[in-house]
C-alpha cells in the first residue's frame, strides 16, 4: 500500500505557495504563483492563483492519493465566514482533483509550525504587517496586534517605511544634515535628496509638500516597500535608521508580552520577511527577547507550505512521530 500524501498552502497577499509530501517527509511537489488571499484581491482572482499553485505542486502525483490538506491564511477567518471565497475555493479543489478536505488556518500558526514541532510557545511576525500570538497545543490561543497598518502592526514594514517619512520630513524641517535614511527616502520617493532643508517657508516647504504629495498618492500599504531603506541605512550604521529599528524592536517585543508570560520556557518563533533572514531587525528583536526571556529558544520559520503540509499530516493515523516527521521535512534548526 502506498503512503498517504498532504498538501500544505502558504497563502498571503503576495504570494501562494503550495507543497505536496509524502507522511514520512518526502517533497513530491512545489508550486507557486500569485496572491491568494481573498481578502486583498477578491475570491476569484485569489481562487486563480490558488489554482495555478495547487496544479503545479500536484503535476508530479495523483492527487486522488492525498488524504489530507491545510493552508494557512492571513485572516482565515475572513474566508471561513465568507460564503463566495469558500464556494470559489472549493470549486479548485475539485478541478486540481483533490478529494479530502482542508483545513484552513491563520497564517501564524502555520508559521509557527514551520518552526518547531512543539506544542506550545509562541510566534511573532513582521513583514508588511505585524502580529504576535500564544499557541496552545499546536492552536492559535490568543494574538496581539495584527490590527492592520491604520492601527497597528506596530514594528512592521508598513511601520518602518512610515516612520522613515516621518524622519525624513523632520530632518527637512529642522534643517539637519540629511545624510543616511533620509536621502535614500529623498532618492526613493522624489528622485533627488539635494532639495534644502531651513525655515518652514520656501524651498524647504515645498520639499515637504512634494514628499507628502508623493506618499498621498499611492495607497498607504506601498509604504512597507520603503522598510528595505531602513535595514539598508541601518547595516551602514545611520543613527537614524538605528534607532527606528531598536524602536521597532521595542514594539514587537511589546507585543510578544502581551500574549507571553515571564517565565515562559517555550520557544519563541520569529517569521515574516524582516525576521527570518540576517537583517537589522531580527538582530534587535532577538537581543530583546532573550533579555525577557532567557530561558526560552528563539527559532527562525520556515517554509509556512511545509509547515502548513506538517500541520496537515499530524491529524492522519499513520503519522506515529509527528517530532521526527517534523524534522525531515523542515530540516535542521527546529527543536526536537
Amino acid at each position: 500500500m502506498s503512503e498517504s500524501l498532504v498538501v500544505g498552502l502558504d497563502i498571503g497577499g503576495t504570494s501562494t505557495r503550495a507543497l505536496v509530501a509524502t507522511t514520512t517527509g518526502t517533497v513530491l511537489g512545489r508550486g507557486r504563483a500569485g496572491g491568494g488571499n481573498p481578502t486583498t484581491h477578491g475570491a476569484d482572482a485569489a481562487a486563480g492563483e490558488l489554482r495555478l499553485a495547487l496544479t503545479a505542486a500536484l503535476a508530479p502525483v495523483d492527487p486522488g492519493r492525498v488524504s489530507a490538506a491545510a493552508m494557512g491564511l492571513a485572516g482565515a477567518g475572513r474566508l471561513l465566514a465568507d460564503p463566495v471565497a469558500r464556494a470559489a475555493f472549493d470549486r479548485v479543489w475539485d478541478q486540481v482533483g483533490l478529494r479530502c478536505g482542508y483545513d484552513v488556518t491563520g497564517d501564524a500558526l502555520a508559521a509557527y509550525a514551520s518552526g518547531t514541532p512543539h506544542p506550545d510557545g509562541s510566534i511573532v511576525i513582521a513583514g508588511t504587517g505585524a502580529i504576535a500570538g500564544e499557541i496552545r497545543d499546536l492552536t492559535l490561543h490568543r494574538v496581539a496586534d495584527g490590527h492592520g497598518w491604520l492601527l497597528g502592526d506596530a514594528g512592521s514594514g508598513f511601520w518602518l517605511g512610515r516612520e522613515a517619512v516621518r524622519r525624513t520630513l523632520a530632518a527637512i524641517e529642522t534643517g539637519q544634515p540629511r545624510s543616511g535614511l533620509p536621502d535614500l527616502v529623498m532618492t526613493e520617493l522624489l528622485g533627488d535628496p539635494a532639495t534644502g532643508g531651513g525655515p518652514p517657508t520656501g524651498p524647504a516647504r515645498r520639499t515637504v509638500d512634494a514628499l507628502v504629495q508623493a506618499v498621498t498618492a499611492r495607497p498607504p500599504i506601498a509604504l512597507a516597500a520603503l522598510a528595505p531603506l531602513v535595514v539598508r541605512a541601518a547595516r551602514a550604521d545611520d543613527p537614524v535608521a538605528a534607532d527606528v529599528i531598536a524602536t521597532a524592536a521595542r514594539l514587537l517585543a511589546g507585543s510578544v508580552g502581551r500574549i507571553r508570560g515571564d517565565g515562559d520556557r517555550g520557544p519563541i518563533v520569529l517569521g515574516g520577511g524582516l525576521l527570518t533572514g540576517d537583517t537589522p531587525l531580527s538582530a534587535a528583536l532577538g537581543d530583546a527577547l532573550r533579555e525577557r526571556w532567557p530561558a526560552a529558544p528563539l527559532v527562525t520559520a520556515g517554509d509556512g507550505a511545509a509547515g502548513a503540509a506538517w500541520l496537515a499530516a499530524r491529524t492522519l493515523p499513520d503519522v506515529t512521530d509527528p517530532a521526527a516527521l517534523h524534522h525531515r521535512l523542515l530540516g535542521a534548526g527546529v527543536l526536537p
